[in-house]
């Protein structure tokens, strides 16, 4: 099979143990964002004290009264956090991410949540990292090719 020079520029960023590392950071980093969310919402309490006369309360109020669709979202938070730091399932866990994180990136800018959307943002771009990372595991799934073993590096 021939090899695209994506898949070799793929497998070369692989190679370094700098980025290696920096991929097991991220994965920590927005395992940890999404836990004390998760846990809020999971436990059946209120996200924010802000009243429903300012948009962003207005906003959590409804969400928390939605009932177990806010319980439902805290534990896919979690599971996704829980997914994200075991490395036989990152990739899945980032695929789960995802969807989430950019739902709520797009509702902190929908709304106007202040300084909120840059953090959002970044944790969505933090997510397609881990996403491109994740590239010869994913790749199937749009070319129609099963995926082929990467070989493991020695020193991690």
């Amino acid at each position: 099979m021939e090899t695209s020079s994506l898949d070799r520029l793929h497998a070369g960023v692989r190679q370094s143990v700098w980025l290696r590392r920096f991929t097991v950071l991220t994965r920590v980093l927005l395992a940890l964002g999404f836990l004390p969310s998760g846990l809020t919402k999971l436990s059946g309490n209120r996200f924010t004290i802000l009243g429903i006369d300012n948009p962003v309360g207005f906003f959590f109020e409804a969400f928390y009264r939605s009932g177990f669709y806010w319980n439902f979202i805290g534990a896919s938070q979690l599971a996704a956090a829980a997914l994200l730091v075991v490395p036989r399932t990152a990739t899945l866990g980032a695929l789960v991410y995802f969807p989430i994180i950019l739902n709520i990136f797009v509702i902190t800018v929908s709304i106007g949540f202040q300084g909120t959307p840059f953090i959002t943002g970044l944790m969505l771009l933090a997510n397609l990292y881990l996403l491109c990372w994740d590239y010869d595991r994913l790749k199937c799934l749009f070319a129609g090719q099963p995926p082929q073993p990467q070989p493991q590096p020695v020193n991690a």
